[in-house]
């Protein structure tokens, strides 16, 4: 989700899928701590800001429980054994991993163009899935 909304703000790619009106949008506060890891700009910083105050204001972030850390423990160590995944070579693994336990917990769609380990957390935990780009 983050490379989306990235390229959303950076170059307004995915607003088809980002805004239908037939659905709710959640913002994942994974996605928020990603997103402002990497504003360096005042402009940056600013639309962070917005995006998050946005979605705030209407009570759509959605923020990992306990529960959900529990099981992405489970999971990252499934993904080890049975996909050959590292911890220290899968940067953002637990990220993404954290964001789709988050969004199974609600019944939410996770976004994205990391068809790779989003799928393979799949296999894992079954949740609502949609590839772009």
């Amino acid at each position: 989700m983050q490379r989306v909304v990235i390229d959303w703000i950076n170059e307004g790619q995915y607003e088809a899928v980002l805004f239908q009106r037939d659905s709710v949008k959640y913002l994942s506060a994974v996605v928020i701590m990603e997103l402002s890891a990497g504003a360096f700009s005042v402009r940056d910083r600013r639309l962070v800001r917005e995006v998050t105050s946005a979605f705030a204001k209407v009570g759509r972030i959605l923020a990992p429980t306990v529960s959900i850390y529990e099981d992405a423990g489970e999971v990252l160590c499934r993904l080890q054994e049975s996909q050959g995944y590292t911890m220290a070579s899968a940067y953002g693994l637990v990220n993404d991993v954290l964001i789709a336990l988050s969004a199974r917990s609600v019944g939410a769609v996770v976004i994205t163009q990391n068809e790779r380990d989003f799928e393979a957390i799949q296999a894992i935990r079954s949740f609502k899935l949609a590839v772009v780009g």
